[in-house]
């Protein structure tokens, strides 16, 4: 109990004294709080009121705080010293303004003469590098100069004989006239140009006798002839017409050969005339045969053994049909490559009596050593094995079903009508040529118009009968188009026609197709092919072709042409060294007197392409300067091995085996001014630019105050005599390169981009090189071509709205390419890049050459092309199906082969060797 007490007192005791504290507390914090607020509040009132009251005495001497006069304050002590001090800065910082303004006005000035004198030494480089190139070039000319160590020789003085040629010497026997002793060469120097007299053969009697066809394809296709002169004087050849003859019309020997010896230039022998006998049917006669001809050369399809003389007289192709052109929708393709039957021959042998007793005569005989006259039973014969054999589709019918065509003796006759033969022919892979059992006939009509009608459908020839002399054998290797089989291996025929796999056999229908186009099918082919051969065996160089001849319309230029930021904006991308010196042309063509001797054989077997000059084609043309088409590798042009660009840096030289060299700008534009001169300008300071040919494909001229732009290189806008795609690829005059960049009026490239198409150009000069690629696919549910501009991999043309190529193909384009092509050129108004493509494709069996990953080359915000209209793309798609009947395949060849910079995907060190790679 007392303890429990004493808790509860001892605990209310310590709860008192907690009272007290606390209490104590409040009052100190009260006091503290009152003494600060006195403090806080008095203290300063106090202070003021004494302040105030010192600066109020009268005392001067007593104001400690007020304001004071004169340097009164600077009679402290410490305050002086501060004083003197910002005296002393103050002075030293207005000196050292004073002279930093001193400064800055002597810094200007010499920062303008310094700048006066960065232009001074600016210009001297200029000035510098200028006289380096003068010195680089006429180095260059000196060494070239002395390379050739011998002058350049005028022509020499063409020397005539007399009219009657008198002194010459003759031939014991005319069966034994060859060139050398039954043609004159003094009337054919080198330098002649080849001419040809042609006679008019209605002013003679056997001129009212000619089939008036022939006589008309003969006399259209003389005039227009580049060789033909009506100055019978100073003719190298004269050409004179006799056949065919109109049925039933029948000359004397006697009475032709009478007309043939009374020609105005015969003098006496008839050296160097030509005697043409064109023939258009089977059993045309052979007007000739009992006809002493002299000196002249006999040009016909049917020759007698007795009658013909080797490498004088010409075995030359009938005239089938004399129209300007094939019609190449009626020509089947060339693929598939195997057909319905192996093998076909109709016909239907007219024996004679000495060939009926040489028939006659058992095998047996032969087998005893007698040698046979004739090996048509056994022919026959195996011929019918392998038909019976089942082995191969072949169809062999040796009876007409109808009455045969009328032929010579032991010759085979032709039977049906020509249609019905091409009908048969399409479905055949190889048609049998049996020649005559007649070893006299060395070649007769029938046999020529079944080796024509062969090549025409692209069934290969197989001519039974190794003596035949087919046409032109002396100058074309018909190896490469047909087989040619002695009749002893008629038993072999079928095995030898089986081992042929599908590339030689679409190799030798693609070689029939280039002879039967360039040398058969019209008569401008004809005659132009006797003139070459002739022209070929005498050495005589063909004339040039004929290159555009461009009317300039007269422009007022001198507008000062801006800088295009994004053309002058190259990037990390240098190509090399840029092009300081002023435009020269590439170098010309001197190799037209020994052309004819040095590629004899390549030039007339060959396709036109990149490696000849195709002497053979219709206008016999050897182009001036585009001939040396690939450098020293094709012969064309003697280079030095690496000169200029062997072992050197990237950036140090052009490269290549052409070391210096430029292109031409060919721009095709209507209409489009504004645009015209944005893309112009964008060409200023292009390196390697010769000069710009602008197109003016318009009737209507530019406008007259239309100012041109000055871009450093001369423009040179040419009229054309129409609107047409295909004076885009006229071979000007005015280009004087052999590199030729075809560009859209709306193309939109840089600088950077173009050098690089013009390097990788030179690497490929057969080829388009260009940067949009498009691409061609089989429909197979319309069993047609289209054509396709979407993105892809794969690429089988290059437009040539943006596209470098070789001015050769500009020649090909306009005067050789199909006319049935720029037709549909210029009746579509579209398709001739394809054309050029499939013209190019066809030649060099190459695709082209896409560089850059650019797939669109249009310029922002100018005005829609004809490439935008709905109706384009059909069109393209009916130009590649035509283009694939006229060419009777499809040439273009696909490609995943891309070239790009090595610098668009790598940055290298400046100081490092720069290069391209193919990607």
């Amino acid at each position: 109990m007392t303890g429990y007490t004493m808790l509860r007192n001892g605990g209310a005791g310590n709860g008192g004294q907690t009272c007290m504290l606390r209490w104590s507390n409040r009052i100190r914090l009260t006091w503290l709080s009152f003494t600060l607020f006195v403090i806080l509040v008095f203290f300063p009132l106090i202070a003021h009121y004494y302040l105030t009251t010192l600066d109020e005495a009268d005392e001067a001497g007593k104001r400690i705080f007020g304001p004071r006069v004169g340097n009164e304050l600077c009679e402290v002590k410490h305050v002086l010293d501060l004083c003197r001090i910002r005296e002393s800065v103050s002075e030293e910082l207005l000196q050292l303004e004073a002279k930093r303004q001193e400064l800055n006005s002597e810094i200007a000035k010499l920062n303008l003469k310094i700048e006066a004198c960065k232009k001074s030494i600016e210009n001297a480089k200029q000035d510098l590098l200028q006289l380096k190139n003068v010195i680089s070039q006429t180095e260059h000319s000196y060494k070239e100069l002395m390379a050739q160590n011998q002058p350049k020789l005028s022509l020499p003085i063409r020397l005539l004989p007399e009219k009657d040629d008198a002194g010459f010497p003759p031939p014991k026997a005319t069966r034994g006239c060859r060139l050398h002793n039954c043609f004159d060469y003094s009337r054919c120097p080198l330098t002649s140009g080849f001419p040809v007299y042609v006679y008019d053969s209605d002013q003679f009697v056997f001129g009212s006798y000619l089939d008036p066809l022939v006589k008309q394809a003969f006399q259209a296709t003389a005039r227009a002839n580049v060789y033909v002169t009506e100055n019978a004087d100073i003719a190298c050849l004269y050409v004179i017409l006799v056949g065919e003859m109109q049925e039933p019309v029948v000359l004397r020997p006697a009475e032709l050969e009478k007309q043939l010896y009374s020609l105005p230039h015969w003098r006496t022998d008839g050296h160097n005339h030509v005697i043409i006998n064109l023939s258009r049917k089977s059993d045309t006669q052979n007007l000739l045969y009992n006809i002493s001809t002299g000196r002249a050369m006999v040009a016909q399809s049917t020759f007698y053994a007795v009658q013909y003389r080797p490498g004088f007289d010409l075995v030359i192709s009938p005239l089938v049909h004399a129209m300007s052109e094939p019609n190449f929708m009626e020509i089947p393709p060339q693929v598939p490559v195997k057909r319905k039957y192996l093998f076909t021959f109709q016909g239907e042998k007219i024996e004679s009596l000495r060939s009926s007793l040489q028939e006659a005569r058992s095998f047996e005989e032969e087998m005893e050593g007698d040698p046979p006259a004739d090996y048509d039973d056994r022919i026959i014969a195996t011929l019918k094995a392998v038909q019976d054999s089942k082995l191969d589709q072949v169809l062999v019918e040796f009876t007409c079903k109808n009455q045969p065509k009328p032929s010579l003796p032991t010759e085979w006759a032709l039977c049906g009508e020509r249609e019905d033969r091409l009908e048969l022919l399409k479905l055949s892979t190889f048609a049998l040529i049996i020649t005559p059992g007649d070893p006299r006939l060395v070649i007769s009509s029938g046999c020529a118009t079944r080796l024509f009608e062969a090549l025409e459908v692209g069934a290969v020839p197989v001519v039974l009968g190794e003596q035949v002399q087919l046409p032109y054998q002396d100058m074309l290797q018909w190896n490469e188009a047909a087989l040619v089989v002695p009749k002893p291996r008629v038993t072999e025929v079928h095995f030898l026609l089986r081992s042929l796999s599908d590339s030689d056999l679409l190799a030798m229908r693609r070689q029939g197709r280039f002879l039967w186009e360039t040398y058969f099918s019209t008569a401008d082919s004809i005659f132009n092919t006797v003139l070459a051969m002739i022209r070929t065996r005498i050495q005589i160089p063909a004339a040039p072709i004929r290159e555009e001849a461009a009317a300039e319309i007269p422009h007022r230029s001198g507008k000062a042409a801006g800088t295009d930021p994004n053309m002058a904006d190259n990037g990390d991308l240098d190509l090399g060294p840029v092009e300081t010196e002023p435009p020269y042309a590439s170098p010309r063509y001197l190799r037209n007197f020994t052309l004819t001797v040095t590629d004899f054989y390549r030039s007339w077997n060959c396709a036109p392409g990149p490696f000849h000059l195709f002497p053979h084609t219709p206008f016999d043309p050897v182009l001036p300067s585009e001939a040396k088409f690939l450098g020293s590798g094709t012969g064309f042009r003697p280079i030095g091995g690496g000169a200029g660009g062997s072992g050197k840096e990237f950036q140090a030289a052009l490269g290549g085996n052409v070391p210096r060299e430029q292109f031409t700008v060919v721009m095709l534009t209507y209409e489009r001014e504004e645009v015209l001169m944005n893309s112009l300008e964008r060409l200023n300071g292009l390196p390697y630019l010769n000069k710009v040919v602008v197109v003016w494909n318009s009737p209507k001229l530019p406008s007259e105050d239309l100012l041109w732009p000055d871009i450093g290189v001369p423009i040179m806008v040419v009229r054309t005599e129409k609107n047409s795609l295909n004076n885009r690829f006229l071979p000007w005059n005015e280009i004087e390169t052999e590199a030729i960049l075809s560009i859209d009026d709306d193309a939109h490239l840089r600088h950077d981009e173009i050098m690089f198409g013009f390097r990788v150009w030179r690497e490929a000069r057969d080829r388009i090189v260009g940067f949009p690629g498009r691409y061609h696919a089989w429909d197979i549910p319309h069993q047609s071509w289209l054509y396709n501009s979407n993105y892809s991999c794969e690429l089988s043309m290059v437009l040539t709205g943006a596209a470098f190529f070789h001015k050769y193909y500009a020649y090909l384009y306009s005067y050789v390419m199909p006319q049935a092509i720029r037709d549909m050129v210029d009746e579509y108004i579209n398709c001739e890049d394809i054309a050029m493509n499939f013209l190019v494709s066809h030649i060099t069996r190459k695709p082209p050459i896409k560089v850059t990953s650019r797939w669109t080359f249009r310029c922002p915000g100018c005005p829609q092309a004809l490439s935008h209209d709905d109706s384009h793309f059909h069109e393209r798609h009916k130009c590649i199906n035509f283009f694939v009947k006229v060419y009777g395949y499809m040439p273009l060849l696909y490609t995943q082969f891309r070239v790009d910079s090595v610098l668009f995907k790598t940055r290298l060190p400046h100081d490092k060797t720069k290069c391209f790679k193919f990607i």
